[in-house]
């Protein structure tokens, strides 16, 4: 049972970067994401306020965004990253899970890390992060180095996109023809 608390709001900044990239990609008729709510069960309200203080995760969450790019299904997660070593450990079993069972469906699954320190958005292919997370359950790194990546899929804000994962999701399609 995770607890919830102030680690919660880590990565907020980059969620409601990516929470008005989607409104703006609605808007423009480009894809339809939603923020997949993660159920939780509060231990502590403040009555006063009306606010959680503490609680408990009801179940295993399986990634953070979900929807539809031009008829295509996508789900992704977005994960934040203070150096260049990124610990697979911020990945979990059911969430590799369920991206595999989401391409099987013929989806498109992806991560959108931000390496903080560099200010940098990076859009990684569910085949890239399981190669990572196979070599790591095959006895090699825990982690991988962000030089490890290709610089062809670091997105670049432009046209009011604050995390352009369209430009990713291009790339990928465009790296399998």
């Amino acid at each position: 049972m995770a607890t919830w608390n102030s680690r919660g709001l880590r990565g907020s900044a980059l969620e409601e970067l990516i929470n008005r990239t989607n409104e703006k990609y609605r808007e423009q008729g480009l894809a339809l994401i939603q923020k997949v709510p993660t159920p939780i069960t509060p231990i502590k309200i403040d009555k006063e306020h009306r606010h959680i203080t503490l609680a408990y995760f009801e179940q295993k969450s399986t990634v953070d965004y979900i929807g539809a790019v031009q008829g295509i299904p996508v789900c992704f997660d977005a994960k934040e990253c203070d150096s260049d070593t990124f610990p697979l450990q911020n990945i979990h079993d059911h969430q590799v899970k369920f991206m595999e069972d989401f391409e099987k469906q013929e989806g498109i699954a992806f991560l959108i890390l931000l390496f903080s320190h560099r200010n940098e958005l990076y859009f990684l292919t569910y085949k890239m992060m399981r190669r990572f997370w196979d070599r790591a359950r095959n006895g090699g790194r825990k982690s991988f180095r962000h030089e490890e990546l290709d610089p062809e899929y670091v997105l670049i804000p432009h046209g009011g996109y604050l995390v352009p994962y369209l430009d990713g999701i291009q790339r990928a399609i465009d790296s399998t023809k």
